[in-house]
């Protein structure tokens, strides 16, 4: 029997305390905040996408950064386990759109009831407002953690940080893990906010737009003539920029690339319809308005909110007879529909990102068991390693399974497995 030390009471650490405590091990579970798994409960507003049921290979191919990375972890935990977790500990799970998974009963708290629940079962010791000040090693082998309250020191042949990122610093992510892992010689990736809002620079143009949510909708993000990122699904006008789904996701792909400088959002409005049926359907909507103004001849076409804003850009005057507009102001209003432009200038902070991009490099982790390669006994997972994915349930799967393999590997389960074999 190993004693394993875990720091960090969110998803990765919760689930590497269960799979510590499985392999017959002494595990106790270090927590800073007052109770476990606060960034689950704000998880997809309260409902938690707790993973994606899709396919291991299109699990793979929505991480955005290192990848390759997770196949051990992955296979070795897989979303249908932790699906069957859930299940099992009486919390039902559904599949929405987009393969995502929520518990039955749109509440996150069933699922940190299920894994505090489970903690509690298997005999872990959790410890609540307690934080943790350093690790301790000797020799290139770790002995312990010291806690920050007093200096007290806590004997361990295994520790596993699971501090998380700087995503949501309210629920206690403050980099406490990169710190952690630099103290030991570890090299972290620079950090930056992702799946997190897009600033824009014509504040004018969102501020009449706030509140309004535009689905089915095609945007794509260009820096100079290339497309660093293009996709369909629904974005959010905000007081500063852009917000929803489909920009949460593209502000993973190009946070690199905003470093750099500004980029081009072109938002098509209707890209059901190719420019020639855009413009019979604006012929026929004219037709059964003609004797209306311009401005109030687009109420089948667009929502009320983004008319005026439509009409301005077009630069054909609001006031104008539909029958008097030419075919070359019907063409500026296609572009217009077909083509919004935005300038993006830059993300939104840490408060507003789902997620951290960057973190611990992966290539000082072993990937087969999440063990330091620097520091033996010394294991990491979740959200602290430089791994993220785009929405959908994602990013959480990459905790629950770095989570279950650091803490397996950390309590000698994975050389028990094998022996089992």
């Amino acid at each position: 029997m190993s004693r394993v030390a875990i720091i960090g009471g969110g998803a990765a650490g919760m689930m590497a305390a269960v799979a510590a405590a499985r392999a017959g091990n002494r595990v106790q579970l270090y927590e800073k905040n007052e109770k476990l798994g606060k960034k689950i409960f704000i998880t997809g507003k309260g409902r938690c996408n707790l993973t994606n049921a899709c396919e291991a290979e299109e699990m793979l191919a929505a991480v955005v950064h290192n990848a390759r990375f997770l196949y051990s972890s992955f296979y070795t935990f897989t979303n249908q386990d932790m699906m069957a977790f859930l299940e099992e500990n009486g919390c039902p799970v559904k599949v929405e759109r987009g393969s995502r998974v929520f518990p039955e009963s749109d509440k996150s708290s069933d699922v940190i009831r299920v894994l505090s629940g489970s903690l509690k079962k298997l005999g872990v010791d959790v410890r609540l407002l307690e934080e943790v000040g350093s690790l301790e090693w000797e020799q290139g082998q770790i002995t312990g953690l010291v806690l920050k309250k007093g200096g007290h020191k806590v004997l361990a042949d295994a520790v596993v940080v699971a501090t998380g990122g700087l995503s949501y610093p309210s629920t206690g992510s403050t980099g406490d893990g990169y710190r952690f892992a630099r103290e030991a010689g570890h090299s972290v990736t620079p950090l930056s906010p992702a799946l997190v809002p897009l600033k824009v620079k014509e504040l004018q143009v969102v501020q009449k737009l706030q509140g309004l949510s535009l689905r089915n909708v095609q945007v794509r993000l260009k820096g100079g003539r290339k497309v660093r990122y293009e996709a369909f699904g629904e974005m959010l006008f905000t007081h500063f920029g852009v917000s929803g789904p489909v920009i949460l996701s593209a502000s993973s792909r190009v946070a690199d690339e905003l470093k750099k400088g500004e980029l081009e959002l072109s938002v098509d409005l209707k890209p059901a319809l190719d420019p020639e049926q855009l413009d019979g359907r604006i012929l026929r909507d004219f037709e059964e308005m003609k004797n209306k103004r311009f401005k109030n001849a687009l109420v089948h076409l667009l929502p009320s909110k983004l008319i005026p804003v439509v009409v301005e850009r077009s630069g054909i005057s609001p006031e104008k007879p539909v029958h008097e507009v030419t075919r070359a102001e019907r063409r500026r209003l296609q572009e217009e529909i077909k083509d919004f432009k935005l300038t993006v200038t830059g993300l939104r902070d840490y408060n507003e990102a789902v997620i951290t991009q960057g973190g611990i490099s992966v290539r000082e982790v072993n990937p087969a068991t999440m063990e330091s390669k620097l520091v033996r006994g010394l294991y990491f997972a979740g959200e602290v390693l430089d791994l993220d994915a785009m929405t959908g349930g994602y990013n959480l799967q990459i905790a629950w399974s770095t989570g279950y393999l650091a803490g397996l590997s950390a309590g000698g389960g994975i050389s028990k497995e094998k022996e089992q074999r």
